[in-house]
Parts: structure tokens; C-alpha cells; sequence
């Protein structure tokens, strides 16, 4: 019978890894939270974004490029972040997910900032060089839609990835 007053002695497994650090519920839980929502919306207008700059074949491919990129890869980083949650898998690696949550969407509204930036660029640009003797860019009317649209998809992205930011600042910091 044990002592009273000692406590146990840890095997040697539990004192090798850290305890993994997670602010939000895991499993469909996740869905009801704000965070749980934005990262819903992070996926749903990352999707439009990719769509729409693809529809308009992609006029210039330097900047929309970069558009895409972004668009796709915090689409999927995004989509992953979420199975993450929803599997509950982050109980199950020892990682300190509040951190992993504010570094994720501060990298991923850093670079939609930047990707919403050029796309409304692009957009401006297209608008302003419709004239006959401009070289520059020639885009119909349905391409102009369909990136003026790709722009305002991107800032709201953008402004969702800022605000799971400002929610992992806090979990963060708890």
C-alpha cells in the first residue's frame, strides 16, 4: 500500500514528452467555437479565391502566381489545421497547438495580406488599361468580374486569417 502524502513516481514515457497544449475542443466541438468557424470560412474563401483567379486564366502570371500559391497552399494548410481538430489528433502529438495556431495564421494573413494586395492590383489595373492603345492588359468584362470578385474573396480571407489570428493571441497567452 502506498504512503500517504508521496507522490507516484512517473514511468519514464510520460516525463519524456510534454503534454500537448490545446485551446480548443477537439472533435465536431470545434465547429461551435469562433475559431472553429473563421478557420470554416479561412477554407470556404480560400477555395473561391483559387477558383475565381483560375477562371480568368490568369491574365498576369507573375503576380497571380503568387495569388495562387498562397490561395492554395493556406487552403490546404487550412483544411489539414481543421482534420487536426476534428480527428483529434492533437491530443495525440506533443506539440504546443495554441503557438502552432497564432504562427499558423499569422504566416497565413501576412501572405494573403500580400496576395490580396497584388490581386487588387491586378484588378485596378485591368480597370484603368481598357482604353484601345494600351498594351499592357487587355481583359473582358467577365475577366474583370471574375478578379475584382477574386479580390474581395482574397480580403476576406484575409480579414478571417487576421481575426483566427487575434483568437490564437489569446489562447496563446492564457
Amino acid at each position: 500500500m502506498a504512503e500517504q502524502g508521496v507522490p507516484p513516481v512517473p514511468s519514464p514515457a510520460a516525463m519524456s514528452y510534454p503534454a500537448a497544449s490545446v485551446g480548443l475542443p477537439t472533435g465536431p466541438e470545434v465547429l461551435r467555437t469562433y475559431s472553429g468557424a473563421f478557420i470554416c470560412l479561412e477554407i470556404i474563401f480560400g477555395a473561391l479565391v483559387w477558383i475565381l483567379v483560375a477562371a480568368s486564366n490568369v491574365p498576369v502570371p507573375v503576380v497571380q502566381g503568387w495569388v495562387m500559391f498562397v490561395s492554395v497552399t493556406a487552403f490546404v494548410c487550412s483544411l489539414l489545421f481543421l482534420c487536426a481538430y476534428l480527428c483529434g489528433l492533437v491530443h495525440m502529438i506533443p506539440v504546443n497547438w495554441n503557438f502552432m495556431d497564432l504562427s499558423f495564421h499569422f504566416f497565413a494573413f501576412v501572405f494573403y495580406f500580400g496576395a490580396f494586395v497584388l490581386q487588387a492590383a491586378v484588378s485596378s489595373l485591368a480597370n484603368l488599361m481598357r482604353n484601345e492603345n494600351s498594351t499592357v492588359l487587355h481583359l473582358s468584362n467577365h475577366k474583370i468580374g471574375l478578379n475584382v470578385a477574386a479580390t474581395i474573396f482574397a480580403f476576406a480571407a484575409t480579414v478571417c486569417y487576421g481575426c483566427s489570428m487575434v483568437l490564437g493571441f489569446r489562447r496563446w497567452r492564457q
